[in-house]
């Protein structure tokens, strides 16, 4: 396995209190905040003012732009923002109208009376999505290029632990403020409007931390096709086109994908199964549709074929010339590496309910011990990876992913033990968290320097997209086969993954991703 060059102890720990990964705790925390204010503490807000529960699941709809960031990830690696540019460079400058736009839809929602007016709602919460998502891309950009390859696993750490605690202030900080201005079992908006506003006030940690901090210092290869701010226009112009299109296009699709999802449950097929594939249709339809304006774009003259080519096709060309056959068996490890963990933690909720816990054990013992746990495996996995290298905690990662997943099968025979339940938490989320700092650093070395924000949205979109499709079915399976079992099933779907590791680690080098990494495998 390839990677990075062995670290003493000392530069080990003494990494971790470097100013740029300190740096990336309190963007970690900027980070953290928005995405609760749309999910979890949004839920409890929609419920308290009568919203029935079928609407309030469509407002997670509002978090889809994490999942489509890298179509307008271009944008960020491609265009200088006006005037800030100037002040406080290309990243920065993006990273503080992110903020801005964060801080501006969180008071949107915060003035916003749901049960008064629940459209303005859905508007300032996708307002929300997809700002958060867009600091998301810039932060993912900055860290990658503001530090090298010995250091990504710490500030990947880092920034987990960072974003962990924002979801501490999110959730239980938010409901807490909510609680002081509201009586039990009443609905005073005011009181949402004091917990979002004071939402919004801890987002300017991020301001701060951004107007304090350096811009990388990254070179970057001349584009062909972006000088004139006429070519910058012409861009955003066909990106807006395509967006539209690519919205008409899913609205109207359902027209053809709804009867085919109802023909095909009326034909006996389970209605999971039957959902994906409709909306796997759709999203095609939409797609194809979206790929079609762009390429019309570039055919009445309106944006030139290599401005699309150099802005969407070469991230993706770069990445196959670097590493050749290499970047398939690359690509598979990204989309199956969480794969145990997603499918396992999809059902983790239900299983501790069924197992016959209460709330308020699960609220303290998953949600906050678990939380803190996962903290602590961030860090622990940093400081092992600058000590061993990424590829060696990479694999560590993945197989104790799978092996604490066998912890919940025995979990399950035992019933509701308090203590086991606690042992299971701590071994589950210190894995995970270990896992997850090594593999955000192993994907931040396989990006170039050129193309950081598209490839690295690339990666994180593709990461979890086969693991949600497949934990989509996790409750058939779990009524299928029981809850034992299909723990067991988690784990050794795990298994693979330990092999792609060791192939992916054979094939390639983990190096700074200012440089192109090395490849070993032929084109």
């Amino acid at each position: 396995m390839h990677s990075a060059e062995k670290k003493s102890w000392d530069e080990a720990f003494g990494a971790f209190i470097h100013p740029r990964v300190i740096t990336m705790l309190f963007l970690g925390l900027s980070a953290g905040i928005p995405i609760l204010l749309i999910f979890s503490t949004l839920s409890i807000w929609l419920r308290e003012a009568g919203v029935d529960r079928s609407t309030v699941t469509y407002f997670s709809w509002a978090a889809l732009g994490y999942s489509f960031k890298f179509v307008w990830a271009p944008l960020i690696d491609r265009l200088p923002f006006p005037v800030l540019h100037g002040l406080l460079g290309r990243r920065r400058s993006w990273l503080i109208i992110a903020q801005a736009a964060i801080i501006a839809a969180i008071l949107w929602m915060g003035l916003t009376d749901p049960a008064e007016n629940l459209t303005m709602m859905a508007f300032a919460a996708v307002a929300l999505g997809f700002a958060s998502a867009t600091q998301d891309i810039v932060i993912d950009a900055y860290r990658i290029e503001a530090a090298d390859a010995d250091l990504q696993a710490m500030m990947s750490s880092a920034y987990i632990g960072g974003y962990r605690i924002g979801m501490i202030v999110a959730g239980a900080g938010a409901l807490t403020i909510a609680g002081l201005f509201e009586a039990e079992g009443t609905y005073e908006p005011f009181a949402w409007t004091m917990a979002y506003g004071c939402m919004a006030l801890a987002m300017c940690i991020g301001v701060i931390t951004t107007l304090l901090v350096s811009e990388p210092n990254a070179p970057r290869a001349e584009s062909k096709y972006f000088h004139e701010t006429s070519d910058y226009v012409r861009f955003l112009a066909m990106f807006a086109v395509t967006v539209v299109a690519f919205i008409l296009a899913n609205l109207y699709a359902g027209e053809i994908t709804d009867p085919l999802k109802t023909a095909l449950s009326d034909g006996g097929m389970i209605k999971e199964l039957s959902g994906f594939i409709a909306g796997t249709l759709k999203l095609a339809i939409s797609i194809a549709v979206a790929i079609l304006v762009a390429w019309l774009t570039t055919r009445v003259g309106l944006t030139p074929t290599g401005m699309v080519q150099e802005t969407y096709i070469s991230p993706v060309k770069d990445f196959i010339d670097r590493y050749g056959k290499a970047a398939i068996i690359i690509l598979v490890l990204i989309g199956v590496y969480r794969i145990a963990d997603i499918v396992m933690g999809v059902m983790a909720n239900v299983f501790y309910t069924d197992l016959g816990f209460s709330k308020e054990d699960i609220a303290a013992v998953s949600k906050t011990f678990g939380l803190f746990m996962t903290i602590a495996g961030s860090f622990m996995g940093g400081i092992l990876s600058v000590r061993y290298g990424v590829v060696k905690i990479l694999f560590v990662g993945a197989l104790l992913s799978a092996m604490t997943n066998i912890l919940f099968a025995f979990m399950a025979q035992m019933g509701p033990n308090t203590w086991m339940f606690a042992a299971v938490i701590m071994a589950d989320n210190l894995s995970g968290g270990l896992a997850t700092a090594a593999f955000i650093a192993y994907l931040s070395s396989l990006t170039n320097i050129s193309f950081t924000a598209m490839q690295y949205a690339i990666f994180s979109s593709i990461m979890t997209l086969f693991p949600k499709i497949l934990a989509g079915f996790s409750g058939t399976v779990v009524d299928a086969v029981g809850y034992s079992w299909f723990f067991i099933g988690t784990a050794i779907i795990g298994i693979p993954v330990l092999y792609l590791v060791v192939l992916a680690g054979r094939l390639t080098d983990v190096k700074t991703p200012s440089e192109p990494a090395e490849t070993q495998s032929t084109s």
